[in-house]
């Protein structure tokens, strides 16, 4: 930052771009130093969220706690489609070519021992609207380990994203993830009183991109990701069955000069609607944009139906 400063005195044609670096670091920072003030001064959690520090809002109910932490899921997981309804520039590659139509997923993950450690894996496709919507462009596939401990979520994760219809940049990390969590009909006696069937739950927290393989710091592959901040939002407003969500993903570049300001934003709002426990109908908004410098802004509208499910380990002693 008293780098940022003395570059601002030397060069008037600098002044712009450093102050504009200056105070999205200290925006940023203070975003998430509040979110994790008020992480910490709240008791124990529940694990309504999803604990993968993902975008997409939890399909548990809150009176699930308490089961999860009986007994450990043999496995389980979701499966959703989404159509890209509207697309101007999100790409359908890592190269950044195509525009994506269609994306199918499918998570699994199982409990090794308890909530505490649970490995899960996303394999995600994406197709390109310009090569005729079906055939898949891209394959990211994800595998990684991750536990509870109280309100603290860790996890350590690899990805790969590949195309997969032709030759082209493969984009590869590992990271270390550490949330903490909040929950505001658990944590707010007032709340249960005054929002019987609403809550509020969010977490916020920050990784490290230990490993990189061209996995970039912007939309426009520029740069190289080295550390991320992450902070989400459930706004459930009525009985887990309509929830409004909203996520923030943060990169920061390891080859500029501060390597702690962020250089990409992803953010994503979205609400979803449950008509069954298990299936969900969501629209939702991503924007990924440069915060450091002009460049490409990768941007979609999507609806997406999702179906859950979940094997626990008792139906093998059946």
């Amino acid at each position: 930052m008293v780098y940022s400063i003395f570059l601002v005195t030397r060069a008037g044609t600098e002044k712009t771009l450093e102050r504009r670096q200056i105070t999205t670091l200290a925006c940023t920072l203070g975003l998430l130093a509040l979110s994790i003030i008020g992480l910490l001064a709240s008791p124990s959690l529940s694990l309504a969220l999803e604990k993968y520090g993902r975008p997409l809002p939890s399909m548990e109910q809150p009176d699930d706690a308490a089961a999860r932490e009986a007994e450990e899921t043999l496995f389980g997981g979701y499966f959703l489609t989404a159509a890209f309804v509207s697309n101007p520039t999100f790409a359908a590659r890592p190269d950044n070519t195509g525009l994506v139509g269609l994306r199918h997923m499918l998570h699994l993950e199982t409990d090794l021992y308890k909530q505490y450690l649970t490995f899960y894996t996303d394999q995600n496709f994406f197709s390109d609207r310009t090569k005729g919507w079906i055939e898949p462009s891209e394959w990211d596939g994800t595998y990684a380990f991750t536990g509870l401990i109280d309100r603290w979520s860790w996890r350590l994760q690899y990805e790969r994203d590949a195309p997969l219809d032709k030759s082209g940049i493969i984009q590869a990390y590992a990271d270390a993830l550490l949330t903490s969590r909040f929950q505001a009909k658990q944590d707010f006696s007032w709340w249960q009183r005054i929002f019987p069937n609403q809550n509020l739950t969010a977490y916020a927290g920050a990784g490290w991109l230990f490993h990189n393989s061209n996995y970039f710091a912007r939309p426009d592959n520029t740069g190289s990701a080295l550390f991320r901040y992450v902070a989400h939002a459930d706004l459930d407003l009525y009985k887990n069955r309509v929830v409004l969500y909203g996520d923030m993903n943060f990169f920061t570049d390891r080859e500029a000069g501060n390597k702690l300001n962020p250089s990409e934003l992803d953010w994503i709002i979205g609400l979803a609607l449950r008509f069954r426990e298990d299936m969900e109908l969501s629209v939702y908004r991503e924007q990924d944009q440069p915060l450091d410098k002009a460049g490409l802004v990768q941007k979609y509208v999507a609806v997406q139906l999702r179906y859950s499910f979940d094997v626990p380990k008792r139906y093998l002693k059946k």
